[in-house]
């Protein structure tokens, strides 16, 4: 039995796993002491929880332990990463590279360090969204300290070519950050193999709960230092003051666990339902356009254009799946997607996007109902629009002379 609206933004927010809300039950009621309290068994307790979460996180990355910094998600260990580093190695350099299709919570970050006084690289893509290490090697100077490069896009899906940008910064003795929050979990990530530095991830993404996240920070060869962003107790070795959320914690920690068994399967699943998705609308609709790489992408995003169509429109027309368009409202004007454009999407195109994102919880027969949806809204939104009469009659709309109000 399908349960309406069925689902699809799973790169926006994952439904928590019943395992996860399992684990962290006892943490509410029954184990609820403060990590910090060191003589009674009520914060032994909680602080055994949080060490255990701990452990988890780090080997679904590939790190230590003591490595994981634990923060109220992927945006605070972003600005811990971004501005720890740069305050605390000014006096190194002042330069840092990031990419123009990284999510507002590196963006921003890197913006605001502009306005106190540092240089920032905003490195262009190619058209699939990738940065090359190439482009970083050219862009380095010797006062750069910071290259943050994101594992994958939030929009397109994109993979980054991660190792190899990790073997430049390390040559090169540069600290590399990512923003990991859309492939831990999801695909293979190691921060050893990988060379990664730093690396934000967030519990909400990976089926845990919303409000926890976490900051790898390396410890040796080389060991990085931060200069905090949050002062305070001195909870997460001084980086990160706070109470310890230890129910979201728990919860953070057991979502890794759990995606480090299954990731393999995982994928496989969620990319044959991926292809079985796209297939379904492009072997039934014409000038249906993939955005992000064909391959090297997450296997359960899926990010197409569908030219003569608006966006807003579309989603009005398939009210019964939760997706997100391309196009997000900024304020008054509608603005088409910045990671699209960056890519060279056309506005009209960037207009007509929408993101599938494919999760755990979607079935065969989930997919199989939203290609009908989707063929049903896209031929009736063009059957209403003059612009597609005209393109099927052979006008090449770039030559037409509109007449002015």
């Amino acid at each position: 039995m399908l349960k309406f609206p069925i689902y699809m933004d799973n790169n926006a927010t994952t439904r928590t796993d019943p395992r996860v809300v399992e684990a962290m039950l006892p943490y509410f009621t029954e184990h609820f002491g403060n990590a910090g309290s060191r003589n009674h068994a009520f914060g032994w307790e909680a602080e055994e929880a949080v060490e255990q979460a701990r452990e988890q996180v780090a080997t679904l990355i590939g790190a230590g332990a003591k490595e994981i910094i634990f923060t109220s998600g992927a945006t605070e260990s972003n600005n811990l990463a971004l501005k720890g580093v740069a305050q605390m190695y000014k006096k190194k350099g002042n330069h840092l590279i990031t990419a123009k299709t990284e999510h507002k919570a590196v963006i921003d970050p890197c913006k605001r360090l502009e306005r106190d006084g540092f240089q920032v690289t905003f490195l262009e893509v190619d058209k699939y969204g990738r940065v090359s290490a190439d482009q970083i090697a050219e862009a380095m100077t010797d006062k750069t300290i910071l290259v943050s490069v994101m594992a994958a896009n939030n929009e397109i899906g994109t993979l980054n070519p991660l190792k190899e940008i990790g073997k430049l910064c390390k040559k090169k003795g540069v600290l590399f950050h990512t923003d990991g929050v859309q492939a831990v979990g999801k695909v293979p990530v190691d921060v050893e193999e990988m060379g990664i530095d730093l690396m934000s991830l967030s519990a909400h993404k990976i089926y845990g709960p919303k409000g926890i996240g976490a900051l790898y920070v390396r410890r040796k060869d080389p060991r990085v230092r931060l200069e905090p962003i949050i002062d305070g107790g001195g909870q997460e070795r001084g980086m990160r003051s706070g109470t310890l959320a230890v129910t979201n914690i728990v919860g953070l920690g057991k979502a890794c666990e759990l995606c480090q068994k299954e990731l393999s399967e995982e994928a496989k699943r969620l990319f044959a339902l991926r292809v079985r998705l796209r297939n379904g609308i492009t072997s039934r609709l014409e000038e249906v356009y993939l955005n992000g790489h064909p391959t090297e992408r997450l296997p359960g995003n899926l990010n197409i254009s569908f030219a003569y169509v608006e966006g807003e429109a579309m989603m009005m027309g398939i009210k019964n799946v939760a997706v997100s368009s391309g196009s997000a409202c900024t304020s008054a004007s509608l603005e088409p997607s910045y990671v699209l454009k960056a890519l060279g999407v056309g506005d009209e195109l960037a207009h007509s996007s929408i993101r599938f994102g494919l999760g755990r919880f979607n079935t065969q027969e989930e997919v199989d109902f939203v290609i009908d949806d989707v063929v049903k809204a896209v031929t009736h939104l063009r059957e209403m629009s003059p612009l597609y009469e005209m393109a099927k009659e052979g006008i090449d709309l770039k030559t037409v002379q509109w007449a002015a109000h």
